[in-house]
């Protein structure tokens, strides 16, 4: 089981990016995905996350209306769209993996089983 995030980069305030987090070794469609983000000195939290069950979706308040997680099942890759990006949505974004998941806890880092390396958004003027 291997996740590839990639799409991260330098954006200005209130643009907007796309993150992919490609896997292998399993289909997305029968994990559940979630999308997390560590900035500098803080601790890892987790921003989004697309279940098993119906496809549903689950954000972090301080990214909804802004970002959103969907799945390519085609291409057994997940996405992050963000927009109206703000300079405290800087961070290293990581995306997880679980095949079975308490909804409820789908922010905490103990319920994914697998983590990809990571990709660096700076949003700076």
């Amino acid at each position: 089981v291997q996740l590839q995030a990639s799409g991260g980069g330098l954006v200005q305030p209130g643009k907007s990016l796309r993150l992919s987090c490609a896997a292998s070794g399993f289909a997305v469609n029968y994990y559940n995905i979630a999308w997390f983000r560590q900035a500098p000195g803080k601790e890892r939290e987790g921003v989004s996350c697309i279940a098993v069950i119906d496809g549903g979706t689950y954000y972090a308040d301080s990214v909804k209306g802004r970002f959103t997680i969907s799945r390519d099942n085609a291409k057994n890759t997940v996405y992050l769209h963000m927009t109206g990006l703000k300079p405290e949505d800087t961070a290293v974004y990581y995306c997880a993996s679980t095949a079975y998941l308490w909804t409820a806890d789908w922010a905490l880092r103990d319920s994914y089983d697998y983590w990809g390396q990571g990709t660096l958004v700076t949003v700076s003027s």
